[in-house]
């Protein structure tokens, strides 16, 4: 391969400049693409480590004992196939115990999406960069952890426990470059039937090729603050018009 092509790829994951041996790609290239759709298979199917996942968030400061709701997708083929059965709880949401403070101003989802791997390896590193820029007198529930889940399935928690916000951090869909790839996910007044347009998404979180934690985070917590002040999130709320100090 040429210099030209190697400088190139210093600067992009993507796959530029191939080798090609008459009309087929090069061995390598091959090996590394079959490589990578494997690592996207993989991170699609490999299940939660809940566990694991529920520990590490106890070390995370400020953040009550997690809860773990399961969506009404029984396993894995089922959630692939049935979109809608990942939107919604398998069981009723548990009754939340009123604060003494009131209702929780943000309700926190860590759900597996198409990607546990990015849940297991980003999720928690995302609240430590998070919760510290949050205004101290946000009331936080109980954060949750869900699997076999899609985005929708925090609207039934956060209507059941009267968040006035919910953040879902889930798995994104894998591609040929990344299988770690984390999205995040706010809406106002979650509750069933919210459309998409209601929401606002920070995606591809995953160091050191995408966004760090610390700047997910920022972004975050600037939407957080403009959702607040705007009473909403979505199309009516832009990326920076309540940009942090």
């Amino acid at each position: 391969m040429s210099d030209f092509w190697q400088a190139l790829r210093a600067h992009t994951p993507a796959r530029i400049g191939q080798e090609r041996h008459g009309e087929a790609p090069g061995t390598r290239d091959r090996l590394a693409f079959a490589t990578a759709h494997a690592a996207a298979r993989d991170a699609v199917h490999q299940p939660l480590d809940v566990p694991a996942l529920v520990a590490e968030l106890a070390t995370v400061d400020g953040l009550a004992p997690a809860c773990v709701v399961a969506s009404a997708a029984p396993d894995r083929a089922t959630y692939l196939t049935r979109p809608d059965l990942g939107r919604r709880p398998r069981d009723p949401v548990p009754a939340l115990t009123p604060g003494a403070e009131g209702d929780p101003d943000l309700l926190v989802v860590l759900a597996d999406g198409l990607s546990a791997l990015a849940v297991e390896r980003h999720a928690a590193g995302v609240l430590r960069a998070l919760l510290p820029l949050l205004p101290a007198s946000t009331r936080l529930a109980p954060p949750v952890v869900a699997t076999q889940a899609r985005v929708a399935l925090a609207d039934h928690v956060g209507l059941a426990w009267r968040a006035r916000l919910a953040l879902v951090l889930i798995g994104e869909r894998p591609g040929l470059t990344t299988a770690d790839s984390l999205g995040a996910y706010l809406t106002w007044a979650p509750r069933p039937g919210v459309a998409d347009a209601a929401r606002n998404c920070v995606s591809n979180i995953h160091p050191p090729h995408g966004l760090d934690h610390a700047t997910a985070a920022r972004t975050i917590a600037s939407l957080v603050q403009g959702a607040t002040l705007l009473g909403a999130t979505g199309v009516a709320l832009k990326e920076g018009r309540a940009a942090l100090g």
